[in-house]
């Protein structure tokens, strides 16, 4: 199981690289009940392999602490129920000392596991192994959305880390439509043939109608139009909820940008920076994107257009990997398909719901993806703060309409008549 070890040290210690800029302080923040603390996302990773992996596999595992079951379960209530989500950030004991403390022992029980693990287990062992990795990446994208919105209402204004890279100087491509025939497609993942979460499956078939992409994601300066345009005082662009939403929260604009004066600032990972026209909009809920959309005479893209598009491209874009963690502009010919993948996860107008003969796994494992298939949108393609290992493009991520403290932008499609 000499990969999987591998795999187990590398994403086990990228979670706590993320972690090096903070100082303790900044662990415990929880600035609203959707958010984690830093400290959460570290002991509920740990809490997964331990508790899907030690406890099941190694025969009379003493946990580290029986307390924790409760305090670092997410939702998982076929095992206890989970301390609520609303509460973490009053979670001041344990330390963050002492969770390191309990990362270091369970991954020293998981390494032995690995390392001795029975033949006739290692199968499974190893699926199981893949499934809590996977779920370590997707916190480790949490973990830095969630501190960007806890840091973005101190008035400090405070920077997480200086950006490896230097802010994009080059102008977005000229966005095109490219169209596509329609006709049957294949969607979604096969097992047999690599990791998939279980909401990605069966591979199916599904019918599409002609239908045009843009070429690019929605930029800032093009959302500027339509914020300038009264975008977000004319409701013959809103959904009702949408609608209710914006006046409930008092929206004019995305999350975290702030006119100063006469000019407008964006609060980001590295701090505040000047408002760059070129680069991709995000923190977008899915109202403003479906609003968006409607203002520009077009609509957002189904899922099952998305994935047909994105299936033959290669997974190009800015991700966590690249040290800068904010959309940048794409680059390379405006008639290619541009950020399918990175920099922004682009909202569909699809509801998160299963496929055709979709079957959880089994056990209390299976409340991973099946039991949120109410109420949400498909969000597809990764972020600037994905891995770029994590995305693939059967991959869904899914959040609630109202929901803006992720990376999220807008990608306009288009119907066309059939020939």
């Amino acid at each position: 199981m000499g990969p999987v070890i591998l795999a187990y040290k590398r994403v086990r210690k990228q979670t706590e690289v993320l972690c090096q800029p903070l100082v303790t302080d900044d662990y415990g923040l929880q600035a609203m009940p959707e958010t984690s603390p830093p400290k959460w996302h570290l002991a509920h990773t740990t809490w997964f392999f331990e508790t899907f992996l030690l406890k099941p596999f190694v025969k009379n595992y003493r946990p580290y602490n029986e307390h924790y079951e409760p305090l670092f379960n997410s939702y998982y209530n076929g095992v206890c129920t989970p301390f609520p989500r609303a509460r973490r950030g009053v979670l001041s004991r344990p330390t963050t000392a002492e969770i390191f403390r309990y990362r270091d022992a369970v991954d020293e029980h998981m390494l032995e596991l690995l390392e001795r693990a029975e033949p006739s287990q290692r199968a499974l062992i190893a699926e199981r192994v893949k499934l809590g990795l996977n779920h370590e990446q997707q916190h480790q994208e949490l973990l830095l959305t969630d501190l960007k919105y806890n840091f973005s209402l101190n008035p400090l204004q405070p920077v997480y880390v200086e950006p490896a890279l230097t802010p994009h100087p080059g102008a977005a491509p000229k966005m095109r439509w490219c169209e596509f025939a329609g006709g049957m497609s294949e969607m979604g993942f096969d097992p047999a043939t690599g990791f998939c979460f279980d909401n990605e499956t069966p591979l199916h078939q599904v019918f599409l109608h002609p239908f045009a992409l843009a070429s690019r994601p929605v930029t800032n300066g093009e959302y500027m139009n339509f914020i300038r345009d009264g975008g977000y005082r004319r409701p013959e662009f809103w959904l009702a909820d949408g609608w209710l939403a914006l006046q409930q929260g008092g929206w004019s604009a995305p999350l975290y940008w702030r006119e100063e004066g006469n000019s407008w600032r964006v609060f980001t990972l590295h701090g505040s920076v000047p408002f760059n026209p070129e680069e991709p909009v995000c923190h977008i809920s899915y109202y403003e994107a479906d609003a968006y959309a409607r203002w520009a005479d077009a609509r957002l893209p189904t899922e099952m257009e998305w994935e047909h598009v994105a299936r033959p491209m290669p997974i190009q874009g800015h991700f966590i990997n690249d040290g800068y963690l904010h959309p940048r502009p794409g680059c390379g010919r405006s008639d290619d398909m541009q950020q399918l993948f990175g920099d922004v996860w682009e909202w569909t107008a699809s509801h998160y719901v299963a496929y055709p003969g979709f079957a959880p796994h089994p056990g209390v494992v299976g409340e991973y993806n099946g039991k949120f298939m109410c109420n949400q949108m498909v969000l597809r393609g990764g972020s600037c703060a994905t891995d770029r290992e994590h995305v693939r493009a059967s991959y869904r991520n899914f959040f609630y309409p109202p929901d803006r403290w992720q990376f999220s932008g807008i990608r306009l499609a288009r119907s066309l008549r059939n020939a």
